[in-house]
């Protein structure tokens, strides 16, 4: 899937010399086709990082991709200069007369704070409203999945006693559903995160439908009203392969004494270069969402898109 991005964006470089096929906006105009209109809400500190993990995954498919950041007014990031924020980033305010194909919203490093008592907390509660009606598909990552059950459905958070850390085994709890066509029957998945949602909360919700689950304490892993296209993933398949090892550095450095992160590290040595599982699951789980949730139901006109009804 082609991406139209700035030329400037420090991601378009990092995502070529990968391989990732990226075009400038000149490029893309001259094709007679409709590309796909993605928002990101990226909520993480240091932006250039979720932004390349989630382009490299939204690159890797024929189809050709619009993508729109933005970021919380309500709360300007201290990690990324305002200068960047400015070329590369709108604000709510900037996109809310527009329809999207689809959208996700990423995680935040929030996730032990009540939502109401996060200082973005009713701006991202505008945009999940305003998505009902302007965004055919959403997809949830981590905490931002949690935002979106709590939101819309009412599910709770719960902090756990010891970190979620890790690379997980997953199992199906559906069979035949298109998020997941070309899965193994199990596959792995990094989490890395203090709070979860009980099984018990989702199967409360006659609209929600609990796709899949983790071994040991990652619990639930996959959630979706898939009527109205709604995903929830509380997982990040997105990681880079050292993602997790550069949070446990920085813990241990800290003198937090982290537990090694589960089935990461080879003979759980953390002087060994990490073991990758999930490269493969990160690169079906978007392109299926992409192709079967979005390219392959949204509107041609996706002005004229205004939602469904409760």
């Amino acid at each position: 899937m082609p991406i139209k991005l700035p030329n400037n964006l420090p991601a378009t470089h990092i995502l070529e010399s990968e391989n990732v096929f990226v075009m400038d906006a000149d490029r893309a105009y001259s094709q007679n086709i409709r590309p796909l209109r993605i928002l990101i809400l990226n909520l993480m500190p240091i932006k250039y990082v979720t932004e390349t993990q989630l382009l490299r995954l939204i690159g890797n498919t024929p189809l050709q991709v619009e993508v729109d950041f933005i970021y919380t007014k309500s709360y300007v990031p201290t990690h990324t200069p305002q200068e960047y924020l400015s070329e590369f980033y709108g604000t709510f305010d900037d996109i809310k007369d527009r329809k999207y194909d689809g959208m996700i919203i990423t995680g935040a490093p929030v996730e032990e704070m009540p939502f109401e008592e996060v200082a973005y907390w009713d701006e991202v509660a505008e945009i999940m409203e305003w998505s009902k009606t302007h965004v055919f598909s959403t997809f949830h990552i981590c905490w931002g999945a949690q935002a979106g059950l709590y939101y819309h459905y009412g599910v709770p958070k719960y902090t756990v006693p010891e970190k979620i850390f890790g690379v997980y085994k997953h199992h199906l709890c559906v069979e035949h559903e298109k998020l997941f066509r070309g899965f193994d029957d199990e596959f792995y998945v990094p989490h890395s995160r203090h709070t979860t949602e009980k099984k018990e909360d989702i199967l409360k919700v006659p609209a929600l439908t609990l796709l899949a689950e983790a071994e040991g304490d990652a619990g639930v892993y996959a959630v979706a009203n898939l009527k109205k296209r709604q995903f929830f993933i509380t997982g990040h398949a997105e990681y880079d392969p050292i993602t997790l090892k550069q949070e446990y550095d920085r813990d241990e450095k800290a003198g937090l004494h982290p537990r090694i992160p589960q089935n990461y590290y080879p003979d759980d040595d953390p002087t060994k270069q990490p073991v990758v599982r999930w490269r493969s699951v990160a690169h079906l789980l978007f392109a299926n969402w992409l192709n079967y949730y979005v390219y392959q139901e949204t509107p041609y006109e996706i002005e004229n898109y205004e939602g469904e009804n409760d």
